[in-house]
């Protein structure tokens, strides 16, 4: 899980990297409610490499920054959901 700190670039792309399909719908759904100065998130399938078991895929939430880049409110949030769900944040 990326810490919040100094060095998160306040406009780079976040990504929430959750374990199944319904956890990513769930994030992006709390996430339309308790952060509505964001963009709609992009929900995708990231398939581990070499791996053809949809088992082994993961769940990726995509989210633009802000317009006045993430503060460390958005992202200490994007922490919890993750953790929540049982995934983590990285910066894209």
């Amino acid at each position: 899980m990326t810490e919040n700190n100094p060095t998160d670039d306040p406009h780079a792309r976040q990504l929430l990297v959750l374990p199944d399909r319904d956890a990513a719908e769930e994030a992006a759904e709390t996430l339309a409610t308790e952060l509505p100065d964001l963009d709609e998130p992009e929900i995708v399938r990231d398939a581990l490499a070499g791996e053809d078991d949809a088992e082994d895929a993961q769940w990726l939430v995509v989210l633009d920054p802000p317009a006045d880049g993430w503060t460390p409110t958005h992202l200490h949030t994007l922490d919890a959901l993750a953790t929540t769900h049982e995934g983590w944040r990285e910066t894209a």
